[in-house]
């Protein structure tokens, strides 16, 4: 059975499908199936039938999927790291080994299991190699040009102002127009109501950039009366800080007028005003979040490289640090560098507001419990408090954190450029207890000169255990929307098409196992192992549009595996495709050895 669709849109669909693939990964193998076929080895042409029943394959099919993907291929267990080094001028520094390093998981040292030191340059040109590669020359024209390069503009329009706006989409503006052939860009918005996929469309991209319109959740300013800010409120809430309580309450009698004996109630209404309050700017960063978590999905599912540009003035996360940390993990997992630019620029905090605001002079109110906290004070605060989350992601993604100037042209620049070196480092903790509880992680250099390093503060354990079936299919799922080529398992891709009508074509991809090379168990008379093929198909930008699965359920008598398997296997995925260029990536695993094989291919269809 297979199905066949047109690439949906939208984070939502986008996800839901996800869950579909990863419901297709995790079938489970039954004998009597509906939709198996029993196969002999395959004639020529790629069909098969057999009436032995030494091989049964299930054929499954899905249409969208969104996950983690690697180029750096790891275990689901494993805990990564990405460290940039950096010499006192600044410099990326690219020579250094997994002996150079040491890392502490809780203050213990742990041994770096992998290791992988990446180029930014390097990674750039292998990607645009990768993406030309060829695999059936009589049938492919010409060597499509895919891209290698993928940068995602993430605009926080719940809290970006008219005026820093403006600045940051016109410099954005001026980033769309030194596009290369092979960048594909993409903006979103964290309200939702500003989604462009990646495309290499400049006219499209300037287009979507002009409708950026702030769109707050509510009021801000000293228009509100008390003037309470977000910060203020996780304060009074959360914190319960009687000085910032004092504050909003001195505010309140301020702007609202109120007689002296007000001030004995005013302290409920304040507390229910920074509830409310607290209550908007919460979901605000959690729509943030939930945002850069699709975006990232939405990246892992791209070949080449990938960079998110975080464009805000920054946000608070109370209560939110399992989520953002969960979000830096699904980043390193699927290499994907988080940079983010302070929109505010070079800024100061102005006592009582700016000339745009009406001013509040600080008063003490007679008979008050506690001192007020200054409000230029607590402004300076929640400033500082906002722009963590920034760096907190740039820094733990290997991207750059820019802020305190007023060039955007210079922030874009730098924020779509991932560093020249970085490295990844991972390990496995051992014992680890699946109780969701945060570790500290600290990277640190063994001798040599003194460096500045740029890594994660730490890792959230899991909440649940995977299970061995749960990880081969998270390890299948990273594969198939990975770059890379694995060479584990007999593996060879082959491409065909034909074009019924001038605007409908058939392609059909032939994954070609040679049997015989693989690792069996013995049980009986048999030899048995299972090999789970998926085959996937992406559009010109990368973008996934179907993929089909085949799980080939092997249990060979001897003499059928030497006498009749001389020519291997061959299992056929066929897909309903218009014209154009396509990447075509097939990736197969088997149970036995628990070796991968994935190959790429690109064809075009005039």
């Amino acid at each position: 059975m297979e199905i066949s669709a047109h690439n949906p849109r939208g984070f939502r669909t986008l996800l839901l499908c996800a869950v579909g693939f990863s419901l297709l990964l995790s079938a489970k193998p039954n004998a009597q199936s509906a939709g198996q076929q029993t196969a002999q080895p395959p004639p020529a042409n790629g069909s098969s039938q057999d009436s032995t029943g030494e091989m049964a394959v299930k054929d499954e099919a899905t249409t969208a999927k969104v996950a983690e993907a690697a180029k750096f291929r790891v275990n689901v267990r494993l805990v990564l790291a990405r460290v940039v080094v950096r010499d006192s001028n600044g410099h990326a520094i690219g020579n250094l080994r997994k002996e150079d390093f040491e890392l502490f998981d809780n203050g213990k040292r742990q041994v770096i299991s992998a290791f992988d030191a990446q180029a930014a340059s390097q990674a750039l040109s292998e990607a645009a190699a990768n993406s030309t590669a060829e695999n059936n020359p009589t049938n492919i024209p010409a060597a499509p040009a895919f891209p290698a390069r993928y940068v995602a503009l993430v605009f926080d329009d719940l809290r970006l102002d008219f005026a820093n706006l403006a600045s940051v989409r016109d410099a954005a503006q001026h980033r769309i127009d030194n596009l290369v052939p092979t960048d594909r860009m993409a903006v979103f918005s964290t309200s939702g109501q500003t989604m462009l996929d990646f495309t290499d469309d400049r006219a499209k991209l300037h287009q979507t950039m002009d409708g950026l319109r702030p769109r707050p959740m509510q009021m801000q300013g000293s228009t509100q009366c008390p003037d309470i800010s977000f910060y203020m409120a996780d304060l009074i809430v959360n914190k319960h800080d009687p000085n910032a309580l004092q504050t909003a309450i001195n505010d309140y009698m301020v702007c609202s007028k109120a007689p002296p004996q007000a001030l004995a109630s005013a302290g409920q209404l304040v507390q229910g005003a920074a509830s409310q309050i607290l209550s908007i700017g919460e979901e605000e960063s959690r729509m943030a979040l939930r945002v850069l978590h699709d975006t990232v999905r939405r990246m892992a599912a791209l070949p080449g490289q990938r960079t998110l540009v975080l464009v805000s003035p920054g946000f608070l996360t109370p209560d939110l640090e399992f989520d953002y940390n969960q979000l830096i993990d699904n980043a390193l997992r699927g290499q994907v560098v988080v940079s983010s630019i302070d929109a505010r620029g070079l800024y100061t905090t102005i006592p009582f507001g700016d000339a745009s605001q009406v001013g509040r002079p600080e008063v003490d109110m007679p008979g008050q419990s506690n001192p007020a906290t200054p409000r230029v004070l607590l402004a300076s605060q929640s400033a500082s408090a906002e722009s963590d989350i920034l760096s907190v992601l740039a820094y733990s993604t290997g991207g750059t954190f820019f802020q305190s100037n007023n060039d955007m042209n210079e922030g874009f620049r730098r924020g779509a450029q991932p560093p020249e070196f970085s490295y990844v480092l991972g390990f496995t903790p051992q014992n680890l207890k699946t109780d969701g509880k945060f570790h500290t992680l600290k990277v640190s250099l063994t001798s040599g000169p003194k460096y500045d390093l740029q890594s994660r503060r730490g890792y959230y354990a899991p909440r649940q255990a995977l299970d061995s079936a749960e990880e081969a299919k998270r390890e299948i799922e990273d594969e198939v929307f990975s770059n890379e080529e694995l060479h584990d398992l007999p593996l060879m891709l082959h491409t065909q098409f034909f074009k019924p009508s001038e605007d409908a074509a058939k392609l059909t991809v032939l994954a070609h196992i040679d049997v015989k090379r693989l690792h069996y168990k013995q049980s009986a008379d048999r030899n048995q192992n299972d090999i789970t093929v998926v085959t996937a198909v992406f559009d010109r930008n990368g973008n996934f549009l179907q993929a089909n699965q085949k799980f080939v359920q092997m249990r060979w008598k001897s003499e059928t595996l030497q006498a009749k398997l001389g020519s291997g296997i061959t299992l056929k995925s066929s897909f309903d495709v218009k014209p154009g260029r396509y990447l075509v990536r097939v990736v197969a695993r088997d149970a036995e050895q628990q070796g991968m094989s994935a190959q790429n291919g690109a064809v075009e269809i005039p």
